[in-house]
Parts: structure tokens; C-alpha cells; sequence
């Protein structure tokens, strides 16, 4: 599967942002999707995950509360609906897949499948 996202840009404090990452395959609803983000100088951090059915979500501690993610199976898509947004938040957001939701919550270097970056930019 491959995957396009997009919706990144630059925001001041407190603003919001929705990240889309779309999918080149039908079988998207077979997929767990996960958002992973690195800010510079720093390890790529897990922000997200959500089951092929969205009836699962994982969050990291540094989001909870203000991140929501999403999919939508009939245009292959998830988002990630990002507010109150912090200086902090500042990184290139990756979309990821992944056949088990699992991977994600209890193995996220088992993830293999990414898209390409999308920058992300809060100002103070």
C-alpha cells in the first residue's frame, strides 16, 4: 500500500490542523493506520493509531486530549484532527500502516509500511 499525506503547515499556538494521509490500495480497511511524527534532533515518536475498523485508538501521552484520529474506508482515508496545538508539536508527521493494530499499540518498530512526511510547524 502506498501513502500520500498531506495537511501540514505552519499554525500558531493554540491553533488546529487536520493531517490526511490517503491510500493507494482497495484493501485500506484491511490495514491499521497509525501516525508517527520526529522533530528535529529527536527520535521518531508514536502519535497515534486506530484499528481497520475505528472501533480501536491509541494515543500517546503528549496528545491525549487534544489529537483525534480517524479513517474514513470508503475514500481510504485517515486524518489525524490535531487542537490546541503546542510549540512542541512542531515535527514532520508520517502516516503509517500496518496488518495488525497491534504493531502499533505493543510493537510500533515492527511498522513498515510509511508515507512520505508532512511538516508541521507551531509557532509560539
Amino acid at each position: 500500500v502506498q501513502l500520500q499525506a498531506s495537511g501540514g503547515g505552519l499554525v500558531q499556538a493554540g491553533g488546529s490542523l487536520r493531517l490526511s494521509c490517503e491510500a493507494s490500495e482497495r484493501t485500506f480497511s484491511r490495514y491499521a493506520m497509525g501516525w508517527f511524527r520526529q522533530a528535529p534532533g529527536k527520535e521518531r515518536e508514536r502519535v497515534a493509531a486506530i484499528s481497520w475498523s475505528g472501533g480501536s485508538t491509541y494515543y500517546a501521552d503528549s496528545v491525549k486530549g487534544r489529537f483525534s484520529i480517524s479513517r474514513a474506508n470508503a475514500q481510504n482515508t485517515v486524518y489525524l484532527q490535531m487542537n490546541s496545538l503546542k510549540p512542541e508539536d512542531t515535527a514532520v508527521y508520517y502516516c503509517a500502516a500496518s496488518p495488525t493494530y497491534n504493531a502499533f499499540v505493543y510493537r510500533p518498530n515492527d511498522v513498515r509500511t510509511w508515507g512520505q512526511g508532512t511538516l508541521v510547524t507551531v509557532s509560539s
